[in-house]
């Protein structure tokens, strides 16, 4: 089970990155997917998720309108996408993908607490320059 996350990098405030994860190991197919960030000294928070069908989004306040999230479920791997634009020096952080831990959730609630995923990738940097 593995979760990769890429993409990260120094950008000047009002620019853009892609943040790519790749999910392989088990069937993440069937998982919502999301992704989460951690600022310096703070506590890590949720940023977006997309339902394991790819049809559903959900986003946190401070990213709606900027932030898009996506995904591919190829056979035996997910890829899960971020597209940050208007970034912000605020957006400044680690950001890590996460897998959800209801298989094919058919609910209209989204899962946004550390606690209701439960496979993780390594995280990586983002650092918005302003």
């Amino acid at each position: 089970v593995q979760l990769q996350a890429s993409g990260g990098g120094l950008v000047q405030a009002g620019g853009s990155l892609r943040l790519s994860c790749t999910a392989s190991g088990r069937t993440f197919s069937s998982s919502d997917m999301a992704w989460f960030r951690q600022a310096p000294g703070k506590e890590r928070e949720f940023v977006a998720a997309i339902r394991w069908g790819g049809g559903n989004t959900y986003y946190a306040d401070y990213v709606k309108g900027r932030f898009t999230i996506s995904r591919v479920n190829a056979k035996n791997t997910v890829y899960v996408y971020l597209q940050m634009n208007s970034l912000k020096p605020e957006d400044t952080a680690v950001y890590y993908c996460a897998a959800g831990l209801r298989p094919y959730y058919s609910g209209t609630y989204y899962y946004t607490k550390e606690s209701d995923f439960g496979s993780w990738g390594q995280g990586t940097l983002v650092t918005v320059s302003s």
